[in-house]
């Protein structure tokens, strides 16, 4: 600031110049830097929600934006929740805070409420939607209203219904998303409609509001402080009123634009009683005074999620002054309406003294009448009883007839308002990948939704008489999906460079990335179509939310069973990475095989059954298998085993057992109703010429399998010959 400067400056010169120079600069501060005149109550910069004692709860009419006060709350509660585990991603265990209570918003009944604004962002949407974990109760302040429940149970027989005052309870609101701390709180309140405005305000009074008392400008006014004359006064400033008092009635009524036949003033009389004694009757004069007007007016913008506007207008005052004024308004109206204001006080500006010895009872303050021997329309502002007769103070008066001008609010930030999305889920077991215990079996979650706003789920089982909570969730949306076409049959033996598949993911926001041969080697950019894992080299967008899919690695960890089926359009998909979520063996011991996952903002559940349950504990199918038949009829059978978690060919090992011990079962006939079973611990087994010779005859064109057995499940089978 100057004044600083110019103090700097002057102290080279000692205190002496020190001092000058201060006083230079508060000089030039006041013509330069001075912020202007104040007029009305100072309105404030978007008040959040408190706590004071003694804090006045304000009465709302119309739409407006208020902070409110909170009056009682709870301590917070601690939750714990674990997430993530998938596909390599250690799981952690974190832990969020809720809390109830309870903040007053008005002294008079209100409609309801709209958006809620939690430290500047939205905790509820105007299509009524809690954007947080809890629940949101409206108590609208009416005389008869009952108790809140939470509250009740609480307080006890000390918890009054706080009849007449609008509040709102939160229970159980989720603080994830503020600190873990109750968050700076303002919502928006409908209460009627801001025009009648003063019909609400008198209504506790003697005086009513009577014609033309509306202010159409007006979309809502927050009563603060101050008395209802203080209140009314203010409005004055921008939209005329005058009283009417007469047969045992007061009422306020608008100022009136005249209506054809115009009153007319009674014929002047004169006399004189020493302060005015015009011979004529009447005595005009214009004021040198500059009137009563203002630079701006600072409002509240509606199209500005009600921050406080600006608008500068038309003004004869040679200081900045800014009235302040409490309501709601657009920027079109409020500034119409300033500039209006102004002209009226600039056209008031000549004034009329005026006597007659007659008295019209319809004129009264407020109307507009014409004056004999005087040109155009003149408002009377005030007439007093004299002994001779009656004097009037009138000013000129001309109809507002202005157009409003084009104004813009300009660009403010606005939250955004999205709906919530619903939760989607998939539950599944895989095979070992070689991580972990090779005893316990992992099941994996895939948590999703679709494009929206979606703050995360929580896993629960059903385990037929309830819920189970897993005591897992995630904020992570998992890459769930539909084949967009039919993806055909494959061996899964080699690398398909040419082969694609079409994906279109739940969510618009899912991004994938392309590998290489290498990135293929190490396990990089898995998917699961239906029960088959694929990987896929590269990854092309379709515009919207498809994929395609190509160089596609089929039957990955023991899945080309599926492979050779193939797939059908719109079978489910899922991207095999850190999102999901791993469900442990503790969890799947005490769970069925039903889970369901809930969102902060699902109505119902999302449901799912549990897929190729077991399969982390299977070992996978053995290959290569071979049927020989020598010149005596005997039958030699041969295969190649595999283990769990060998994703990888090995060169000149074999694959580790996993197992306890290596065991297989042959099988002759179908699978669930054998003919006959032999087991071996040998990847080769021999049928004698007489034994196969028999068994030709006994079961004709019945094949042969065989399906390696593990410490805790049995492989799929391998077909070894489809006729005996």
């Amino acid at each position: 600031m100057a004044t600083l400067v110019l103090t700097a400056a002057g102290s080279v010169f000692g205190p002496i110049g020190a001092a000058i120079g201060a006083v230079a600069g508060r000089s030039i501060d006041a013509q330069i830097f001075n912020s202007g005149t104040r007029q009305g109550p100072r309105l404030k910069e978007l008040s959040v929600s408190t706590s004071s004692y003694g804090t006045p709860i304000p009465g709302h009419y119309g739409t407006v934006r208020t902070p409110g006060t909170i009056f009682w709350a709870t301590d917070l509660e601690e939750n714990s929740s674990s997430e993530g585990g998938g596909k390599g991603k250690p799981e952690t265990t974190s832990y969020n805070y809720s809390v109830s209570f309870a903040v007053a918003l008005s002294s008079l009944p209100i409609d309801g409420i709209g958006r809620i604004w939690a430290d500047g962002n939205l905790l509820r949407g105007s299509a009524g939607d809690l954007k947080a974990g809890g629940s949101l109760r409206i108590h609208r302040g009416a005389r008869d209203q009952d108790k809140d429940p939470l509250l009740e149970a609480e307080l006890g027989l000390n918890c009054p219904a706080h009849r007449g005052l609008a509040y709102a309870v939160f229970e159980d609101l989720d603080l994830t998303n503020f600190g873990n701390r109750i968050p700076a709180l303002s919502f928006e309140v409908f209460a009627g409609h801001g025009n009648r405005f003063l019909d609400r305000l008198l209504e506790t009074t003697t005086v009513s509001a009577g014609g033309q008392a509306d202010f159409p400008e007006l979309m809502g006014f927050s009563h603060e402080g101050g008395s209802i004359r203080e209140i009314i006064s203010l409005i004055d400033r921008l939209k005329p009123v005058r009283p009417v008092i007469g047969d045992g009635v007061f009422e306020i009524h608008g100022a009136e634009e005249p209506v054809a036949p115009v009153l007319r003033l009674p014929p002047a009389s004169a006399w004189d009683d020493g302060d005015f004694a015009p011979r004529s009757g009447h005595s005009s004069s214009r004021s040198d005074r500059t009137p009563s007007t203002f630079s701006a007016l600072r409002y509240y913008d509606a199209n500005r999620d009600f921050q406080p506007g600006l608008q500068q207008v038309s003004t004869t005052e040679s200081d900045w002054v800014v009235f302040e004024f409490p309501g709601v308004m657009a920027a079109a109206d409020a500034r119409h309406v300033a500039d209006a204001a102004n002209r009226r006080k600039g056209f008031m500006m000549e004034t009329l003294a005026y006597r007659t010895a007659e008295l019209d009872p319809r004129m009264l303050p407020g109307k507009v009448v014409s004056v004999p021997g005087r040109s155009g329309l003149w408002l009377i502002l005030s007439w007093e009883w004299r002994e001779a007769g009656f004097e009037f103070h009138l000013a000129r008066h001309r109809s507002d007839l202005a157009e409003p001008q084009p104004t813009d609010s300009g660009d403010a930030w606005k939250p955004l308002d999205r709906l919530g999305a619903d939760t989607s889920l998939r539950v599944f077991e895989l095979p070992w990948d070689g991580s972990g215990s090779s005893s316990e079996r992992v099941a994996f979650a895939a948590i999703g939704a679709e494009t929206g706003r979606w703050a995360g789920a929580r896993l629960y089982a059903d385990t037929g008489s309830g819920l189970l909570d897993t005591g897992l969730a995630t904020s992570r949306r998992a890459g769930n999906g539909k084949l967009k076409s039919a993806l055909s049959p494959s061996s899964g033996l080699r690398f398909e460079p040419t082969s694609y598949c079409e994906i279109t993911f739940e969510d618009i926001g899912q991004h994938l990335s392309n590998t290489d041969i290498d990135g293929i080697a190490s396990g990089a950019n898995r998917v699961l179509v239906g029960g088959e894992i694929i990987q896929f080299l590269s990854a092309v967008p379709l515009g919207g939310r498809s994929w395609r899919l190509s160089g596609l690695l089929r039957g990955r960890g023991g899945t080309e069973l599926e492979a050779a089926q193939g797939h059908a359009a719109d079978e489910a998909v899922t991207l095999l990475d850190d999102k999901l979520v791993k469900i442990g063996s503790d969890v799947l011991t005490q769970a069925g095989s039903e889970f369901v996952a809930l969102g902060l903002t699902d109505d119902e559940p999302a449901a799912a059954m549990l897929e190729n349950p077991a399969a982390s504990l299977r070992p996978p199918c053995p290959v290569h298998g071979t049927c020989e038949t020598d010149t005596s009829g005997a039958i030699a059978l041969s295969w190649t085993r595999r283990a769990r978690g060998g994703w990888n060919w090995l060169d000149e090992v074999d694959q580790p057992l996993v197992e306890e011990v290596e065991a297989y079962e042959i099988g002759l006939g179908s699978l669930q109703a054998p003919a006959a079973i032999w087991n071996c611990t040998q990847p080769n087994f021999a049928i004698p010429a007489i034994d196969a010779a028999g068994l030709r005859q006994q079961f004709p064109g019945q094949q042969l399998w065989v399906r390696q057995c593990g410490s805790h499940a049995k492989s799929h089978a391998l077909k070894l010959s489809d006729n005996l």
